[in-house]
C-alpha cells in the first residue's frame, strides 16, 4: 500500500542505529549532526505468527508477510521550523511519509555528545513538538487569504472548511496538535489536503542504555507519563541490543531474547505498533503457491481489498470465499472448515477483518 513512517528526533539520538537494526541497512552513523542529509528508506517485515500455520497447513513455495516502509529522517534542531540546521528538508521529508517515529534519547553515553548538552528526553520531545507546531501555525496562516477567497464564491461546503479551519488554527495556537483536534467525516478530504504534520499519527521509542531496559531511570518514567498525557504509548528500546539481534541467525535470536527476558524484538513490537497505528489490518490468501499477508485500511471492502491483489480482480468481482483464521486453526483443515459450515460467501459491501482468510471469485 505503501504506508510508509517516519523516524524523526533530535541529532545524536540513536535514529540511525535504530533503522540499521530494522532494516539490516547500513546508513551510516555517527557522532555528530546531520550524519544522516538524505533520508534513507527500508522495507520491514510485520510479525505474523499466522502465516507460520498456515504454511504449516499448505506447504506454499513461498511465504510473503505484510511491510511497512521505514524512513530515516536527518536530525531536527531547535529552529528547523525557520530553516535552520536542515528544517526545510527535515519538515519536507516528514510531510511525504504517513507516521511518525519520535526517537528519543535516553541513555547516558560521555562519547556521544547530546546537541543541547543534557539527556532529557520530554525536553527534547516538546522541542521537535514545537518545531511541528510552529511549521503548521506557518502553513495555515499562509493558505489562509487563498482560502478566503475560494470560500467568497462558494455555498454551504465553504462555512464547513471554514469552521474546520478556524478551530485546527486555534488549537495550534493553543499548543494542541491537530491530530488532537476531531473533524466530522465528510471534511477528511479537506483536512488531508492541508498537509499537516502534526495530524499525522505519532509513535514514541524512548532508546535506552540496557541497564535502563533492564529498571527504567526517572527521566524515562518522567518520559512515559507525558507520552501518556498525550494520549499514547512508549516503546522502549535498547537500539545498542537490537543491533545486536539483527545480526544474529534467526535460529538464535528466540535463545538471546529468553535469555534477556523477553518474547520479542524492540522492532517488532515497533513494526507491529506502526502497523496498528496506520489503521491497518491484515487479511490472508493461501494455497500451494503461496501464502500472504495483505495489508488494508480499516473499513475496506472485499471488491477494494481484492485490487490489491490485481485490479482485474476488483473490475471482475463476483464474490469473496472467507474463512476466519482461528477457524483454520482450530480445525486444521479448509475440508472441515467447509463442512462446518464456517466458510462465508461474502459480497461487494462486505468490510474485510483482520485475520479474514480469503479467496476472490471474479470473471476476466
Amino acid at each position: 500500500m505503501g504506508l510508509s513512517c517516519g523516524i524523526v528526533g533530535l541529532p545524536n539520538v540513536g535514529k540511525s542505529t535504530l533503522f540499521n537494526a530494522l532494516t539490516a541497512a547500513s546508513v551510516p552513523v555517527a557522532n555528530y549532526p546531520f550524519c544522516t542529509i538524505d533520508p534513507h528508506s527500508g522495507i520491514v517485515p510485520v510479525p505474523d505468527r499466522r502465516l507460520d500455520r498456515l504454511a504449516a497447513l499448505y506447504s506454499p513455495k513461498k511465504i510473503t508477510p505484510a511491510t511497512v516502509e521505514f524512513v530515516d529522517i536527518a536530525g531536527l534542531v531547535k529552529g528547523a521550523s525557520q530553516g535552520e540546521g536542515l528544517g526545510n528538508q527535515f519538515l519536507g521529508h516528514i510531510r511525504s511519509v504517513d507516521l511518525v517515529v519520535h526517537v528519543l534519547r535516553g541513555f547516558e553515553d560521555g562519547e556521544i555528545t547530546h546537541v543541547h548538552g543534557d539527556i532529557n528526553p520530554v525536553a527534547d520531545l516538546e522541542v521537535i513538538e514545537t518545531e511541528l507546531l510552529l511549521a503548521d501555525l506557518s502553513s495555515m496562516t499562509l493558505r489562509l487569504p487563498k482560502l478566503e477567497k475560494q470560500w467568497k464564491s462558494e455555498g454551504k461546503e465553504s462555512e464547513a472548511q471554514k469552521t474546520l479551519f478556524t478551530t485546527i488554527l486555534k488549537g495550534l495556537e493553543e499548543g494542541r496538535p491537530a491530530r488532537n483536534i476531531p473533524s466530522e467525516s465528510p471534511m477528511e478530504s479537506f483536512r488531508r489536503s492541508l498537509g499537516l504534520l502534526t495530524d499525522k499519527p505519532a509513535l514514541y521509542v524512548a532508546n535506552v542504555s540496557e541497564t535502563e531496559f533492564q529498571e527504567p531511570s526517572e527521566r524515562v518514567r518522567m518520559l512515559e507519563k507525558a507520552v501518556s498525557g498525550r494520549g499514547a504509548s512508549l516503546i522502549p528500546i535498547c537500539a545498542k541490543w537490537e543491533a545486536e539481534i539483527a545480526e544474529l541467525p534467526s535460529h538464535e535470536r528466540a535463545a538471546f531474547l529468553e535469555g534477556l527476558g523477553l518474547e520479542s524484538s524492540g522492532l517488532d513490537r515497533l513494526a507491529l505498533e506502526g502497523y496498528r497505528s496506520l489503521g491497518l489490518v491484515t487479511f490472508l490468501t493461501a494455497g500451494e503457491m503461496e501464502v500472504r499477508a495483505w495489508p488494508v485500511l480499516k473499513g475496506t471492502t472485499a471488491p477494494r481489498a481484492a485490487s490489491e491483489i490485481h485490479s482485474d480482480i476488483e473490475r471482475g468481482f463476483i464474490r469473496a470465499e472467507v474463512m476466519r483464521f482461528e477457524d483454520l486453526d482450530r480445525f486444521g483443515s479448509e475440508k472441515i472448515v467447509k463442512e462446518k459450515g464456517l466458510l462465508r460467501l461474502e459480497g461487494k459491501e462486505y468490510i474485510i477483518q483482520d485475520g479474514d482468510v480469503v479467496y476472490f471469485r471474479f470473471h476476466v
